[in-house]
């Protein structure tokens, strides 16, 4: 199916910024109107020129966010959290009535982001995460106060070229961001542990990465392609009294819920120390 979209501008195409531009130029996404991308540096924004793409640098180009939104009727900020107001003070006076302002920024609410833009300009905020590189991201979106069904559906349509969209209101932004915007990593790390386990059990460092990462792939690969819930995929591999069961209980009976509730609380707690500052 292909997904057809009005011209795009996104303003910092760095890891998240650029993850989604390669959603973008995929062959089954059309924008009309093309993308246009802003980096600071040229050395950034040379690599991302090409037919589909125009790439702006405001070292070379002062003007170039500017130049990126006009006639763009969706802009993503993909810029860091203390950047935002000064970038939309800048292209504030150049954007069209109705163009769809969307925030990657963790921290900046969509109040701080409306009192800088028109009345005219709906903002909404998205919490996208990095398995949005590979097509399966995992994106928080959350609406404005004057934003419409219309423009939540066109970002919405945005972020389906990378994967997945939960629709949430503002205040779960955060918790939103600790689960899918941070989980990346906490897999990675489980991964990272287990594969310690493998060596430390006698295998290889090539033959521990492929036990643990192949296990990994085809377990996310086995649950994508069920309709069956996770617990029960677990019992089906759980014998009673077997192996696997008492692996599980030690795992268990070592607070893995309750470590997760204090990883995820920890992590609330920092984004809102950052909105504060």
């Amino acid at each position: 199916m292909t997904t057809t979209l009005p011209a795009t501008a996104i303003l910092g195409a760095g890891s998240m910024g650029g993850a989604i531009l390669h959603g973008l130029v995929r062959p089954d996404v059309t924008v009309e109107g093309g993308v246009r991308v802003t980096n600071r540096s040229e050395a950034k924004a040379v690599p991302l020129r090409h037919d589909d793409v125009t790439s702006l640098a405001t070292e070379t180009d002062p003007a170039a966010n500017a130049s990126a939104v006009t006639g763009a009727k969706i802009v993503l900020l993909g810029v860091k959290p203390y950047m935002i107001v000064d970038l939309l003070r800048e292209i504030a006076p150049v954007l069209e009535p109705g163009t769809v302002v969307v925030s990657l920024a963790a921290g900046t609410t969509i109040a701080t982001m409306e009192a800088e833009l028109p009345a005219s300009i709906p903002v909404l905020r998205a919490m996208p995460n990095t398995p949005a590189v590979v097509g399966r991201g995992v994106t928080g979106l959350a609406a404005g106060t004057r934003s419409s069904d219309a423009d939540l559906a066109l970002a919405k349509s945005l972020f389906e070229v990378v994967g997945d969209v939960v629709v949430i209101p503002e205040d779960k932004i955060d918790a939103l961001s600790t689960v899918s915007g941070s989980g990346p990593a906490y897999v990675f790390y489980f991964i990272e542990e287990l594969t310690k386990t493998a060596i430390d059990l006698g295998f290889s460092p090539v033959q521990a990465a492929t036990m643990v990462q192949g296990t990994f792939r085809g377990a996310s690969e086995l649950l994508a392609s069920d309709v069956t819930a996770p617990d029960e995929l677990r019992r089906r591999v759980t014998s009673p009294n077997g192996t696997t069961e008492k692996a599980v209980e030690v795992l268990q009976s070592g607070g893995l819920k309750e470590l997760f509730d204090r990883a995820t609380a920890a992590a609330a707690a920092r984004a809102a120390e950052i909105a504060a500052s």
